[in-house]
């Protein structure tokens, strides 16, 4: 820290995952004494699904009565909510990260057309897996090519990748459906391996993966870092620019994963595939207490989050509400959220201030 401000030494000092005091305590990095606050979090939303459990209790006790319904309904809504929470996974990143993706509903549809098209049928699966990747992770490396060294703002950039790549999409199938005719990829969505949904093993995986990579890695810290002060992060000699490529490229490599997932349950690909999916994963993200101005933020909670709206549109279509109904739901939870992510912070912030006015006193 020698040569530094004195102002920015603490900054610098979060960015490099904490101090000794703190690595000591057995913490993860600046951010460990927050486990608390999100153990809480992910408590609370734990306790709005089982909210929405007894919600279908009540309306719907038909079905719940029913020898075996149960398990089939939570398989259901797991299955349901599976592209969106690998989607997630890597919005959780970019978010942490202090950005933003709106692409991510396009990238799943132009990955989903390239890889059934008739010539990359032909490689077989292994093909048609390796392309959807593929394509997912070089959009995601241009997203952040143009936001990194571009400069351009992140909801600019990805909403310009998102009106482009719905537009290839739409000119490689020339606006038509195009079907999938490799049993494999058909049988993802419609297999189970030892009781459980191949999609929700995927989902599980991926969970897992990125739960590893945002705790137990410096890329997680870096991650966390940048979004809670770029400047401190680049003090501390994080390349942010490569870093920033990383994680959209992340975020690209998932929506390459959810398209193999949504091609298989449609068992065809389409341009207009994924559509609000982006909406989804930033509502789920939000939901699960991951901070818009970045910095804080965690997997697991970005998950309940997707569950908690998979149940809402599982309930929703249980006692035949519409689309529009669900979408006005979904609109009223997110503001919320946000209030209340806001409301939270101004709080916290405030008492800080107060805090370090009463000490230098």
């Amino acid at each position: 820290m020698t040569g530094l401000p004195a102002q920015t030494a603490p900054a610098v000092k979060e960015a490099l995952g904490g101090g000794p005091e703190e690595q000591g305590k057995g913490g993860n990095g600046w951010w460990s004494s927050d486990a608390g606050e999100s153990t809480r979090r992910n408590l609370g939303l734990i306790g709005v699904l089982v909210g929405l459990i007894v919600i279908g209790i009540i309306t719907r006790p038909d079905l719940y009565g029913r020898d075996g319904w149960w398990i089939d309904n939570v398989w259901a809504i797991l299955k349901l909510g599976s592209t969106v929470g690998v989607v997630a996974v890597g919005m959780t990143f970019v978010i942490i990260g202090g950005g933003i993706d709106l692409s991510v509903g396009a990238i799943i549809a132009l990955a989903g057309v390239w890889c059934t098209t008739v010539a990359t049928q032909e490689f077989g699966a292994g093909g048609m897996i390796f392309t959807a990747l593929l394509v997912g992770l070089g959009v995601g490396l241009v997203n952040g090519f143009l936001i990194s060294y571009g400069k351009l703002v992140p909801f600019i950039a990805t909403l310009a990748m998102l009106v482009a790549a719905r537009g290839l999409a739409a000119q490689m199938s020339n606006k038509q459906t195009q079907q999938t005719s490799n049993q494999t990829i058909n049988s993802i969505a419609a297999d189970s391996f030892l009781g459980v949904p191949i999609l929700v093993w995927i989902l599980g995986v991926v969970v897992l993966l990125g739960w590893i990579l945002l705790n137990r890695t410096t890329f997680g810290r870096r991650t966390v870092a940048i979004g809670g002060n770029v400047e401190a992060a680049r003090l501390a000699g994080i390349n942010v620019r490569l870093h920033t490529m990383m994680l959209y490229a992340l975020a690209g490599l998932c929506c390459g994963i959810g398209a193999i997932m949504l091609t298989s349950i449609g068992t065809s690909a389409q341009a207009a595939m994924a559509t609000n999916y982006e909406l989804d994963a930033i509502a789920a993200v939000i939901i699960g207490g991951t901070l818009l101005s970045g910095g804080r933020g965690t997997i697991v909670g970005s998950l309940l989050g997707v569950v908690i709206f998979s149940t809402i549109t599982n309930l929703f279509t249980l006692n035949a509400l519409s689309t529009e109904v669900q979408n006005m739901v979904k609109g009223g939870i997110i503001v919320v959220a946000v209030l209340i992510q806001q409301f939270r912070f101004n709080s916290v912030s405030q008492f800080f201030k107060r805090n370090r006015i009463t000490t230098a006193s």
